[in-house]
């Protein structure tokens, strides 16, 4: 299949021809339904040839060109509206009526703040579209995107998220005027999975109740099924919390598909390289070293437990907490003896045969480095975060 995509170097494009590479080249197997063959990537910069020439050989195209922020009003309908016009009349000078998705925005509504220059311009462009379809036979796939967030989308420029990322990761001020503002976004990873999915045959179809996208199989226009509405205070505060996790070592909680998963990713992206490494505090003594790694919000803590040659560790029991021990190099013996028992359960570990081993409630225990010469290196989980003042943890010797 060949395909154009218009508007490559843009955020949207930039996701999907990178997406469309990975299948082309055989690195994302997960679309065994989408052949790639040739990719036309054209951009403002582009020659008219290119043009020309990809509209003769495309099989699908991605309308993605617009004008977002220009110099002179009068700019959106030449961007959004004169682009558009030209390649459907190069499409239809070669006879080509290959399906054409367009990416409009959720302003071609028109209705409330949305009434502007660029809202009319995108409806304009949206009434291009089907006209063409009626007059060609052509499929066409309207898709009015919200507001859009994720790695590489550009600060200072449309994105509030966008903005909000690159400035907390780079310690740069943002301005909320009204924290209750409500947001409607889209990730560019689930609007890459709806663009794969439409260049498959697979497109969602919904309607519109005023600004509000109504998911169905006959709809006029196209949606991504997947988006989050989120108030500019909650996603300032999920920011902060992202911003202060080298320090406090608390991670969020970021369930799978969750907005807070989604935002993470796309704030890390703005990280500089000084902040992209951060320093752990490690607690050194005579026998090694103990340094806490990750410390989450419900399911307790990760650290790693550095024992010198020789050295016992630990001599202690928990009431109620739980941990897992995984020595990842080195040689060693875990032991633990039932409070109020003689009876000692042995553990040998090793590096070379990577193991978690349960630290039992009630049984006190301790690691063993048996090497004279190697480290011993232990991975830890416990099932809480360490409290001071309740640290349930009572000294005691194995044997």
């Amino acid at each position: 299949m060949n395909i154009l995509i218009t508007g490559a170097a843009g955020f949207v494009g930039k996701n999907l021809t990178e997406a469309l590479k990975s299948i082309r080249d055989g690195k994302d197997r997960t679309h065994p339904e989408i052949t790639v063959d040739e990719l036309y990537l054209y951009d403002i910069d582009s020659s008219a040839e290119l043009l020309d020439e990809a509209c003769k050989k495309a099989d699908f195209v991605f309308n993605l060109a617009g004008v977002n922020r220009p110099q002179n009003p009068e700019e959106f309908m030449q961007g959004n509206f004169g682009f558009a016009s030209t390649l459907l009349d190069t499409l239809k000078k070669h006879n080509n009526t290959c399906p054409i998705v367009l990416s409009s925005s959720i302003q071609a509504t028109l209705i409330g703040r949305y009434d502007s220059d660029y809202g009319r311009s995108k409806k304009a462009g949206e009434e291009l579209f089907f006209d063409y379809a009626k007059e060609t036979g052509a499929k066409v796939l309207v898709y009015r995107f919200p507001n859009l967030f994720g790695k590489w989308c550009r600060p200072n420029y449309n994105s509030a998220v966008a903005t909000f990322c690159n400035n907390i990761a780079n310690d740069l001020p943002i301005t909320v005027n009204d924290p209750a503002v409500k947001l409607e976004l889209l990730y560019i990873d689930d609007l890459i999975d709806e663009m794969l999915a439409a260049l498959a045959g697979n497109e969602h179809h919904c309607e519109f109740d005023g600004i509000d996208t109504v998911l169905c199989a006959d709809g006029k226009y196209c949606a991504a099924p997947i988006s989050h509405h989120v108030t500019l205070g909650e996603i300032v505060e999920l920011l902060e919390s992202f911003k202060a996790q080298p320090t406090t070592l608390v991670m969020p909680e970021i369930p799978n598909g969750s907005f807070a998963k989604k935002l993470y990713s796309t704030y890390l992206s703005y990280l500089p390289k000084e902040k992209a490494a951060f320093p752990l505090k490690m607690n050194v003594d005579a026998r090694g070293s103990f340094t806490e790694l990750l410390k989450t919000e419900k399911c307790g803590q990760f650290s790693v437990n550095i024992s010198n040659p020789g050295i016992t560790k630990g001599q202690h029991w928990h009431h109620t907490k739980w941990e897992f021990f995984i020595v990842v190099s080195g040689h060693g013996l875990i032991q633990q003896r039932k409070i109020g028992s003689d009876e000692v359960l042995n553990f040998e570990v090793s590096g070379e045969r990577i193991e978690a081993v349960h630290m039992l409630p009630g049984y006190t225990h301790n690691i063993i480095n048996l090497s004279e010469t190697e480290n011993l290196v232990t991975v830890m989980w416990a099932n809480e975060q360490f409290d001071p003042s309740h640290p349930d943890t009572f000294g005691e010797v194995v044997e």
